[in-house]
Order: C-alpha cells, then sequence, then structure tokens
C-alpha cells in the first residue's frame, strides 16, 4: 500500500530543542559568577532537577505524557485538563529554585538570592531560543500536498504550543497536532497513535513515523503498525530490542526515501 500519511515527532526532529536546553544551561551558569566553574554547575543542576523531579508524585504522570526534568525548570504548565497539570503548575517555581538551589550546594554555594536568579534566567533564556533544523520547512515544503502531515508530540499542552508558538511557520505545514497531554497519553502508547490515524483517516500501513527517539517514536510506531523512520543525527547508539524500519542522518534523507516507499 502506498504512503499517503506521515507523523512528525517534535522535539529534536523538526525543533532542535537540545540546542536551546544546551545553550540556556551555559548562559546561564555563566551569570552564577567567576567562583563557580559553568560546567560543574550545569552537571550538578542536571543531576539535582532530575532527581528532585523524580521525587514527586506527579512523576509517573510526566513520564506517561513525556514531559523531562528539564522542560520542567521553564515551563509553566497552565494548560490540560488532568489534574496532575494543576499539580505541577503549583510546583514548578518551586522545583525551578529548588534544582538551582541544590546545585550551588553542590558545589558549596549556599545562596538563597542567586539560585532564585537563576531559575528564572534559565526560564527566560530556554524561551529566548526557539530552534529549527536548517532543513525543516525545505522538507515540509516538499512533502506539503503529496502526503497528509500530521505533528505527534509529547509534553504539557502549555508547553508544546509555546514551543510552536515561537516558530509559526511550522505549523501551517500540518494537518493536525496531537500533543500528549491533551489527549491523556503519550508515546509509545498505541492509542495516541491510534487516535492520530483516526484524524488522518490513514491505516497503518499507509503511514510513516519520523522521530528521533528510539523508546517512545520508533517503539510506538512499530508496535501501532507504521512504517517507522529513526532519525540519528548525533550517532546515537542502537537498540536490539527497538529496530526502525529505517534510518536517516539528516532530515532531507527522508525525501527519496519516501519516493521509494
Amino acid at each position: 500500500m502506498p504512503v499517503s500519511a506521515v507523523l512528525f515527532d517534535l522535539d529534536d526532529t523538526l525543533l532542535w530543542d537540545e540546542r536551546s536546553v544546551e545553550e540556556a544551561f551555559r548562559s546561564t551558569c555563566e551569570a552564577a559568577g567567576g567562583s563557580v566553574d559553568p560546567q560543574l554547575l550545569e552537571a550538578a543542576v542536571r543531576k539535582e532537577a532530575r532527581s528532585l523531579y523524580e521525587s514527586y508524585d506527579t512523576f509517573p504522570f510526566t513520564k506517561q505524557i513525556g514531559i523531562n526534568p528539564f522542560e520542567a525548570l521553564w515551563g509553566n504548565f497552565t494548560a490540560g485538563e488532568q489534574p496532575e497539570f494543576r499539580q505541577l503548575e503549583h510546583l514548578a517555581p518551586v522545583y525551578r529554585k529548588e534544582s538551582w538551589r541544590r546545585g550551588l550546594a553542590a558545589l558549596g554555594v549556599e545562596d538563597e538570592e542567586l539560585s532564585e536568579k537563576l531559575a528564572d534566567q534559565f526560564a527566560a533564556e530556554r524561551r529566548s531560543r526557539p530552534y529549527m533544523y536548517e532543513e525543516t520547512l525545505q522538507v515540509l515544503n516538499e512533502l506539503r500536498g503529496k502526503y497528509k502531515l500530521l505533528l505527534l508530540t509529547n509534553g504539557c499542552p502549555a508547553l508544546q504550543q509555546e514551543k510552536l508558538d515561537g516558530v509559526p511557520e511550522l505549523t501551517p505545514y500540518f494537518d493536525h497536532i496531537v500533543i500528549s497531554g491533551s489527549f491523556g497519553k503519550g508515546k509509545p502508547d498505541p492509542g495516541i497513535f491510534g487516535h492520530a490515524l483516526g484524524l488522518l483517516e490513514t491505516s497503518p500501513e499507509a503511514a510513516v513515523m519520523v522521530g528521533d527517539k528510539l523508546t517512545t517514536d520508533i517503539l510506538g510506531g512499530n508496535g501501532a503498525g507504521l512504517t517507522t523512520v529513526w532519525i540519528n543525527r548525533t550517532a546515537k547508539d542502537t537498540d536490539p530490542e527497538i529496530e526502525p524500519n529505517y534510518v536517516i542522518s539528516h532530515l532531507a534523507e527522508l525525501l527519496p526515501l519516501l519516493a521509494t516507499l
């Protein structure tokens, strides 16, 4: 059956989220002052943020929806119907400051005022960096009109929408946008793939899932019966238990690949 629809992941597939986060950390950690090593502070904050994030009662929910600890360092969680989003909205300011406080403390710096300043700065720095890969719009422009296009992203509705608002030229390419926090389950759950295919009125055999994460995009796409394309830009390790149908290292490689399917 010929391919009629392409589903795309958002973060680190179309948007260069990893670069946004890395630059936000670098700029914020450098603002801590000359007595603090920026690289050591970043490592400490990342470690403390992850540990604190996993200690909250909301962690199982955030894991199901697909919200990572570093998104919670700048997200406000103002949308989403589930009660866990209201918990996250309440927790977020405390979590942000405490993550930076613990990171500084791990380096021997006890400074509440600096912790709050860095927490606010990180959120602002991340918001100021809505990067897309340079080939993203070119590829989507080539696909538009030839395939049905759907954006399938894990995350909080408010945060993912804020990312999309930062690159307003992206959304018009898609027939539908599905955010896990709005649906109630995230990739790799087969339910969200079934929902997406229903919106497209397309069978799994006629659809392709393109994403950068084996454990969500590829595992979920495989389980739902789609053809999967793993975009592995940075030579990440493979997983013998999660095998994509195809592997590409640059989004432009998708165009000739789709022509063969």
